[in-house]
């Protein structure tokens, strides 16, 4: 106990070292530049994150806004990733067709995607399938290969047992890959809000964090471009480290009922 309390605190200690290390990037850079329209000073982005962002009801409606388009655009995601990944472990054939398609969405251009979105769609709804696009794949690649690697006697008690498949797949299958794919949820989530924004941006969406920081930069507001891109950091962060939380806390749940 006391040797795993000794190595957190020296995690938290290095990862404090590495903040550090990059305040001190930034504030090198800022006075090697000298200009603040190429990089803001520390003090100015932190007046301007209170000022222009956290003490405005429209950064927090634009921040809804994306945020619930990233979850939106990620259950998208996951649900159809679950089913047709389930659909590939169980046959080979629709494995095999279902490959070329993956392989596809995995080179898509996402500039030019959002570009060809914006004339069938609209702002809002263009980022989300982006995101889509984007998480798509990578769920799916990642689910596949939990399922293909489940322990093959496994595999074989299901069909000497004739479990059905529908069973097989909600009852064997999705909690036994649980403990691997709850800890990349974060990471997947974080990964949709940077792409969101992105694509936000480009699209020029309307009361959103993509379309304040395309309107902080049209003006040349830097400070408040910063601030914003921060907070996008910050949420980010917040989102991994709370997801890698509550898998240690479900592995742990996990191994009780195991030993009961």
């Amino acid at each position: 106990m006391k040797r795993f309390f000794t190595e957190r605190k020296l995690n938290i200690l290095i990862s404090v070292l590495a903040v550090v290390v990059m305040w001190i990037v930034w504030i090198i850079a800022y006075y090697s530049v000298k200009n603040d329209y190429l990089i803001p000073s520390f003090q100015d982005t932190f007046v301007s994150l209170g000022r222009d962002c956290l003490a405005r009801g429209a950064f927090w409606t634009a921040f809804g806004n994306t945020f619930l388009r990233t979850l939106l655009a990620f259950i998208i995601s996951f649900v159809i990733a679950a089913a047709l990944a389930c659909l590939c472990a169980l046959s080979k054939k629709v494995a095999a067709f279902v490959m070329p398609f993956m392989v596809f969405l995995r080179t898509l251009p996402t500039l030019a995607v959002v570009l060809l979105l914006l004339i069938w769609t609209n702002p809002r709804v263009a980022p989300v399938i982006v995101t889509v696009l984007v998480l798509f794949p990578m769920i799916h690649a990642r689910l596949f290969t939990a399922i293909d690697g489940i322990d093959g006697g496994i595999r074989q008690m299901l069909k000497v047992y004739n479990i059905p498949k529908s069973q097989a797949v909600f009852k064997i299958y999705l909690p036994l890959i649980t403990p691997d794919v709850l800890p990349q949820t974060g990471a997947d989530i974080s990964l949709g809000l940077k792409i969101m924004i992105s694509a936000e941006v480009l699209a020029s969406t309307f009361k959103s964090l993509g379309g304040m920081m395309q309107e902080a930069r049209l003006y040349l507001e830097m400070p408040r471009l910063a601030a914003l891109t921060l907070l996008a950091v910050f949420v980010g962060l917040l989102i991994d480290i709370a997801f890698s939380q509550l898998s240690r806390l479900t592995y742990k749940w996990s191994r009780k009922e195991g030993v009961r």
